[in-house]
């Protein structure tokens, strides 16, 4: 059995978390987010009242920083051809490195965009900024209009690699699961 491999991606702050808690409450996998584990590891040696939108900021090697996030969603994705479930979901994929990179003008080698080729996903649900439910916190160091803009290059960035990609309508967390549930069921 092969499972499809699912990206739920979008800006910060656009749903995505609760998204994934209630696929998983419904008893598929999920992969979750690994950045705010590792922005917090970053800002533990830094000025606690500083408050800056990149969490690269508190990174003592930038890049660095972006390869261990590269080799913990590409191991995300070895880990779903171990699982035996017929859809497997992930909190953002290989190419929200970056997408985020980009936004962030920062160089990135071949081993980035060649992992981008090679980790596939079946389909990309990206969640639209929507301000009404934003928040902002101490792993989420975005302002809205960042979030926006980071949406901008997570679609042209998917597109970049060949996907097409499926916006998912605001409304309740229930809504938005349902949609993208029938949309992996047309497969």
């Amino acid at each position: 059995m092969i499972a499809q491999k699912i990206v739920i991606t979008g800006g910060p702050g656009t749903g995505k978390t609760s998204i994934i808690n209630a696929l998983e409450q419904d008893g598929f996998f999920c992969f979750h987010e690994v950045i705010r584990t590792m922005t917090l590891e970053a800002k533990k040696d830094t000025n606690p009242s500083s408050q800056v939108s990149n969490p690269l900021a508190f990174a003592h090697d930038p890049f660095l920083f972006n390869k261990k996030l590269l080799e913990a969603r590409i191991q995300q994705h070895i880990n779903g051809e171990n699982i035996k479930k017929n859809v497997l979901f992930y909190d953002r994929g290989v190419p929200d490195v970056l997408a985020y990179m980009d936004y962030f003008k920062q160089k990135y080698t071949k081993v980035f965009i060649d992992s981008c080729k090679t980790h596939r996903y079946q389909k990309i649900f990206i969640l639209p900024p929507w301000e009404e439910i934003y928040i902002s916190d101490n792993e989420r160091l975005e302002s809205f209009d960042e979030s926006k803009e980071i949406h901008n290059h997570l679609e042209s960035t998917y597109k970049l690699y060949g996907y097409n990609v499926i916006f998912v309508p605001l409304g309740s967390v229930e809504e938005r699961k349902n949609f993208i549930l029938n949309q992996i069921k047309k497969r």
